[in-house]
């Protein structure tokens, strides 16, 4: 395999930080990540370049020779910031992970709903990086 794993994307704040420490055992509070970050084996995107359409082709470079495409959404916001089909743009495979999932405002079927219109090529898991839900069974998925 060449290149990164993991890429993460999402809308600010959807928990893309916290959710790449609780994949790597790091509960520690997750910074705003202001620019692209690479790790060993993941790549960590800002929320800012999947807000503007303009920035598409940035994620879609970063993204190339990644194994899995992983898409946030936050169950506790109901706007989808994907355009329909977007998984499709990536040669890795596209998962979801819906985030947040312990929240009182959590809506995890309207989360379920924007992951579905991006014809993923993989499951949608259910997690929350504070609780630990659903965590290990994706890092069983991704093999990390």
């Amino acid at each position: 395999m060449k290149g990164r794993k993991v890429i993460v994307i999402g809308a600010v704040g959807s928990g893309k930080s916290s959710l790449l420490g609780a994949l790597k055992g790091n509960n520690s509070e997750a910074k705003k990540t202001q620019s692209v970050i690479y790790d060993i084996q993941t790549i960590d995107t800002p929320g800012e370049y999947m807000e503007n359409p303009n920035m598409y082709r940035f994620i879609i470079a970063t993204a190339q020779d990644v194994e899995f495409v992983v898409f946030l959404q936050d169950s506790t916001q109901r706007r989808c910031i994907y355009p329909p089909g977007f998984a499709q743009s990536f040669n890795g495979k596209s998962i979801g992970v819906i985030t947040k999932v312990d929240n009182e405002k959590a809506d995890t079927e309207k989360a379920k709903k924007n992951l579905t219109s991006l014809c993923l090529k993989g499951p949608i898991f259910e997690t929350s990086s504070i609780s630990g839900y659903g965590i290990k069974k994706l890092i069983e998925y991704l093999k990390l």
